[in-house]
């Protein structure tokens, strides 16, 4: 199996990633339970945009060639069929076998994800070895401290995998089998570091820029440490402040990295701006985070928390860097372009606000505003990607 042939599984993990925020989307609009919109908007969106990402940059970054070629073609039916399952078991009257189903096929995938990329990485797992050089040299310090968390990252995903398994199935359970202790560890402990490490390397390329290297070396450890600290001890205690506090401290340094970049690049790509706007979504996130260590949660709340952080910044960041895999400029079918990246972008955002600031002001109307315009821009990005993928998978069939 060739790179390109990864390159276009890659490109399918991404495709579904994109039809699971849709349907993420329209399930929150339409009142579903929050377990579907977490197994679509977490599993389906985060994971496999994450997974499609991660088979074609983690070998790269490691200086090794995937050792397993055939791993994406297992793996992708396995947890896609696995994250529909956990979408319909969480819906009430649905027969229990259905989630674990799911959960027992969502664990085989990951299963085949972390064997591919752990026997690939396995005599260089610290990463030192970073393929980095020429024009680059200069960043190698950088690439050697991002690339030391990415075990970590995968090893929260793999705790986090037997923890969903755990839910389902008569195995014991992760802590006292608290469901949003799973989120936590897939949602900040795996997808938020991969963030973190993967984009301390990637931005600074994209926007011909370097980072601040005293937030590189806090943010990293920092995130590394909070995932494992909130997961325990939720939603209360020293404890939970403490995990609170650094999971701040990793995301804010972040965006004010990302920020420094910014502000100091030359270029001007529509990708930059769901990052950027993903970051300050971030920000607001983890606020709400430290309100709830300090002064107690309330449903809306927790609500808005979750909201800002998955559809926000995973969910914004994993836009903006879609679009510079996959410039929307390039595209030629109608209404592909930058002018819809941007109004997707632009909806997300400013949705996300909208319904932020119904579920605060307890305002039903506004909150389902916010939603509506959220789908809107779920619906534009999931436009632009699935056209550009066509539009590559034609010529790509011409030219065989």
């Amino acid at each position: 199996m060739t790179a390109a042939t990864t390159s276009r599984w890659a490109r399918l993990f991404v495709a579904f990633g994109a039809l699971s925020f849709v349907a993420w989307q329209l399930a929150t609009l339409v009142g579903l339970p929050r377990g579907t919109g977490v197994a679509l908007g977490l599993y389906g969106f985060v994971f496999h945009v994450l997974f499609g990402k991660a088979y074609s940059l983690v070998p790269s970054y490691f200086d090794r060639q995937l050792a397993i070629p055939r791993a994406p073609a297992v793996h992708l039916p396995l947890t896609a069929v696995g994250t529909v399952c956990l979408a319909v078991a969480a819906i009430s009257d649905v027969p229990p076998v259905v989630g674990t189903a799911g959960a027992t096929l969502w664990t085989g995938g990951v299963a085949v994800f972390l064997a591919a990329l752990g026997w690939t990485i396995r005599d260089n797992v610290t990463g030192a070895e970073t393929a980095t050089g020429g024009a680059s040299e200069h960043r190698r310090p950088v690439d050697r401290w991002a690339n030391l968390f990415v075990p970590v990252a995968l090893a929260y995903l793999a705790v986090g995998t037997y923890g969903t398994l755990a839910l389902w199935t008569p195995l014991p359970a992760v802590v006292d089998g608290f469901a949003p202790r799973v989120t936590h560890l897939l949602a900040a402990g795996t997808a938020t570091l991969m963030v973190f490490a993967v984009g301390f390397r990637l931005l600074p390329r994209f926007l011909v820029a370097s980072p601040p290297r005293p937030l590189v070396a806090l943010v990293l450890p920092a995130g590394a440490v909070a995932p494992a600290v909130l997961a325990a001890t939720l939603y209360g205690g020293t404890w939970f402040r403490l995990g609170a506090a650094l999971q701040g401290i990793a995301v804010g340094g972040f965006a004010l990295a990302y920020l420094w970049l910014f502000v100091q690049t030359d270029r001007d790509r529509v990708g930059f701006y769901g990052v950027l706007a993903g970051a300050i979504a971030g920000l607001l996130g983890v606020a709400l985070g430290l309100s709830f260590a300090f002064d107690g949660a309330s449903a809306p709340l927790i609500e808005a928390h979750y909201r800002l952080n998955v559809v926000g910044f995973l969910g914004l960041t994993i836009v903006g860097v879609s679009y510079q895999f996959y410039p929307p400029a390039v595209g030629s079918l109608p209404g592909v372009g930058d002018r819809t990246a941007f109004v997707s972008i632009g909806a997300i955002a400013a949705g996300l606000a909208l319904e932020v600031a119904g579920l605060v002001a307890n305002i039903g109307l506004v909150a389902a505003a916010g939603r509506t315009a959220v789908l809107l821009g779920a619906l534009c990005y999931a436009w632009v990607v699935l056209a550009l993928f066509y539009e590559r998978h034609w010529r790509d069939s011409v030219r065989s």
